[in-house]
C-alpha cells in the first residue's frame, strides 16, 4: 500500500512538475528529453546508479525526466551533504527508500555562493527537523535554508526544483 501511495504521488509530482496534467496538445518531446519514467525505470535508474557509486562517495544526482530547463531527478544521499540554499527555486522530493530527517527553515550560517542557483553554508540554526520517509512528500519554498541527513544506509529522493511562484 506504501509502495503504490509512493509511485502514485510520484507520477503525479511529475504530472505537475512537466505540464502533463493540463489538457493540452503538444508535438513530441526532442529526442534528448524525456516525459515519462515507469516505475521500472525508476527502479532500473536507481540500481545502475546504486552500481555506479563509489564507496566513499556520498551524494549522486541524475535526471529522471526533463522538460527543457524542469528535471526530476532522482537523488541518492548515502551522507549528509552541507546545508543549501536555492535562492530562485522551490524544490519538491519525494521520498523514495530510506530514511533521514530534513531540517529546514531558520538562519544559514557562512553562506556562500557555489553557483547561481545554489548557496551552500556551515549550519543552520533555528530551523524545524522533520523525520523522513519513504513515502513522504518535501516542499521547500525558494530562499529558504534547508539540510539532509541520513538514518541508515542511504535516502532515496525524487526530487523537482522549479522557478520560484511557479
Amino acid at each position: 500500500m506504501a509502495r503504490a501511495f509512493m509511485i502514485g504521488a510520484a507520477a503525479l509530482m511529475l504530472a505537475a512538475a512537466s505540464g502533463a496534467a493540463s489538457a493540452q496538445t503538444s508535438p513530441a518531446p526532442a529526442p534528448a528529453q524525456k516525459d515519462f519514467a515507469s516505475a521500472a525505470d525508476v527502479q532500473a535508474q536507481l540500481r545502475q546508479m546504486l552500481a555506479e557509486m563509489k564507496p566513499e562517495q556520498g551524494f549522486m544526482w541524475r535526471p529522471l525526466v526533463r522538460d527543457g530547463a524542469n528535471v526530476a531527478a532522482i537523488e541518492i544521499w548515502k551522507k549528509p551533504g552541507r546545508p543549501a540554499v536555492h535562492p530562485d527555486q522551490a524544490e519538491y522530493a519525494i521520498v523514495l527508500e530510506g530514511a533521514g530527517t530534513l531540517l529546514s527553515g531558520g538562519t544559514m550560517a557562512d553562506p556562500k555562493v557555489t553557483n547561481p542557483t545554489l548557496v551552500e553554508g556551515s549550519r543552520i540554526e533555528g530551523g524545524v527537523t522533520r523525520p523522513l520517509a519513504a513515502g513522504d512528500v518535501i516542499l521547500v519554498p525558494a530562499g529558504v535554508p534547508h539540510w539532509f541527513g541520513i538514518t541508515g544506509e542511504r535516502l532515496v529522493l525524487l526530487g523537482i526544483k522549479l522557478p520560484a511562484g511557479k
